[in-house]
């Protein structure tokens, strides 16, 4: 059974933003599935290493689309990410010293599916579909 499924409830309309937050639910998925099968650590540096990876990429994309549509939330919608990606790193490092991190990852991403993507995030669907994208 799917740990968390992809609904359209998920999605902002925005094609490239909605592949990228598809992505990240894969990517809990599979973290999910890696903790359940007692994958080594190795493995689960891996998607840690990728969620890491993921933040980095998806949050530059939709910080410059802030910056160039003059998004009049965006120095807020920033500090989200800044904070996201601190609680990532620190889960990563955690890991890497030998903790288990596992419910507390899955967790902090649970959380920022259901809090950042369905309300943060689709806050700025407007804005952008006003300037042309969409």
């Amino acid at each position: 059974m799917t740990f968390w499924p992809w609904t359209s409830e998920l999605e902002v309309g925005i094609k490239e933003i909605d592949e990228q937050h598809r992505w990240l639910v894969d990517l809990t998925n599979k973290l999910h599935d890696a903790f359940q099968a007692g994958a080594d650590h190795g493995t689960i540096r891996e998607i840690l290493e990728g969620l890491m990876d993921y933040t980095m990429n998806h949050f530059i994309v939709e910080e410059e689309l802030f910056d160039r549509l003059g998004y009049p939330e965006s120095a807020a919608h920033k500090k989200y990410h800044n904070r996201f990606t601190e609680q990532v790193m620190s889960l990563l490092d955690r890991h890497e010293a030998g903790e288990v991190v596992g419910a507390e990852a899955l967790e902090l991403l649970k959380d920022w599916l259901t809090h950042h993507i369905l309300k943060v995030d689709k806050a700025y669907v407007e804005h952008f579909r006003a300037h042309g994208v969409g």
